[in-house]
């Protein structure tokens, strides 16, 4: 689904709820909770499935179904009201005829049919469709910032995920490397090269790397079992099968300029609308002072002196004793509420904005560090060890330290890509904008 929404101004709010309607039934579709396939899963897959099925996305749009039926009810026009009465009936056998004969229309009775419409005078229908617009455009920027949390999450768990299944390879693959080296120290101590002690201490610490992948590969099952739910899986095994690998995920992007700003984030947009909603909501209060009047127009059928009237007429509310300063007290604290919380959100998005700078470069850099120096340093340092073991050129000390850095360096280099992966997530968060994630597939 592509579908861009755009809102504008009132004359092209239709077309634009139409394309919303067809994107929030589209984000409904995931109610029918089938399996998500456990197939080979990207990123970017994982954050479309979720956008279609997470449980918080979809209570977030219907947040904005709810939002488009107030801006239908504040453009309602009030209905009239109906009102039919007939007096003056007898019930003490006084006869009720009239000239014109004794049928129900020719007696004397007083029937009235009258028709009462309120009109509101002193901008309160442009108030409150006012209102109802801002609260329309604040729900629409919470449910777009809802998806913008949930890409982090998504990014967050699918990250953990991969993370935690590189750290059961890395310790299964250490766990291997000193299950081989205790077969040679089997042999050697046949040959009484190494002690009986020595050929245990290998042992031991394979089996203790063994354990180590065990419990790494069971905290990957678990992490897997968060993406799942976070995906909208009614069912989560932790079965789902990642296809991105740490090294694609810390790749470098392509940074916005530094003198970039969160205003376009949709967290901020909400808060605006929050905003002009108050300032909406106080001049309705305000405009409450003025009373609204109610016309009425009758008609009155009496026979036999007066068969047939019409009256018109107009009421209103005297404001002697209530000026509703109450409720304009209340409209003004809500819109410095309002005013408030606006600051607060711009300021925490420019927090977010200049730590998730601080983090990415931070994290680069270790990654790059790691992946270009650290890691292949150890690695080579770990085979020059295990040789000269082989050979009986180094002690077991010193095998044991060197397969123990080298399993530390490359669980701390895992770490660092995950972190850098991390950190751009965070950054595209703190970037994004309202129009971009409106217009996202």
């Amino acid at each position: 689904m592509n579908c861009v929404l755009e809102w504008t101004d009132q004359f092209s709010i239709r077309p634009a709820l139409l394309c919303l309607g067809m994107a929030l039934a589209f984000v409904h579709a995931g109610a029918l909770r089938a399996a998500i396939p456990m197939g080979p899963l990207s990123l970017a897959d994982g954050r479309r499935i979720a956008t279609e099925r997470n449980w918080d996305l979809l209570a977030a749009a219907a947040g904005v179904d709810a939002a488009i039926a107030q801006k239908i009810v504040a453009r309602e026009f009030p209905n009239p009201t109906l009102a039919a009465s007939s007096t003056m009936i007898n019930v003490d056998r006084h006869p009720s005829a009239t000239d014109e004969g004794n049928r129900l229309w020719e007696r004397n009775y007083d029937t009235v049919f009258a028709i009462n419409q309120l009109f509101e005078i002193g901008g309160k229908w442009r108030s409150r469709q006012a209102s109802a617009e801002a609260g329309f455009e604040q729900a629409r920027a919470r449910f777009l910032d809802a998806r913008r949390t949930l890409d982090l999450g998504i990014a967050k768990a699918y990250i953990a995920a991969v993370l935690a299944a590189r750290n059961a390879s890395v310790l299964t693959n250490s766990a291997a490397s000193l299950r081989e080296e205790a077969q040679l120290a089997e042999v050697r101590f046949k040959a009484g090269e190494i002690s009986e002690s020595d050929r245990s201490q290998i042992e031991i610490m394979a089996a203790r790397f063994e354990q180590d992948a065990h419990a790494a590969e069971t905290a990957a099952a678990q992490t897997r079992i968060a993406l799942e739910v976070l995906l909208g899986e009614p069912h989560p095994k932790g079965q789902i099968v990642l296809t991105d690998q740490l090294e694609k995920l810390s790749s470098i992007p392509t940074l916005s300029d530094e003198s970039a700003s969160p205003a376009g984030r949709p967290d901020i947009l909400a808060a605006e609308a929050a905003l002009r909603k108050a300032e909406a909501d106080l001049r309705l209060q305000k405009a409450n002072r003025v009373p609204d009047p109610t016309l009425l127009a009758q008609y009155e059928h009496q026979p036999p002196d007066t068969p047939n009237t019409v009256g018109l007429g107009v009421s209103l509310p005297l404001p002697l004793w209530n000026h509703n300063r109450g409720n304009i007290l209340a409209s003004e604290a809500a819109r410095e509420q309002a005013r408030l919380a606006l600051e607060k959100i711009q300021t925490q998005a420019a927090a977010d904005l200049a730590g998730a700078r601080i983090s990415y470069e931070d994290a680069r850099k270790r990654w790059k560090n790691y992946r270009d120096a650290i890691q292949p340093n150890s690695e080579k340092v770990r085979n020059t060890v295990a040789y000269a073991y082989q050979k009986g050129g180094a002690s077991l000390v010193d095998l044991l330290i060197a397969e123990r850095g080298d399993n530390e360096v490359r669980l701390a280099a895992a770490q660092a890509a995950a972190d850098t992966a991390n950190a751009i997530a965070g950054l595209e968060a703190a970037t994004s904008d309202a129009r971009h994630l409106s217009t996202k597939k």
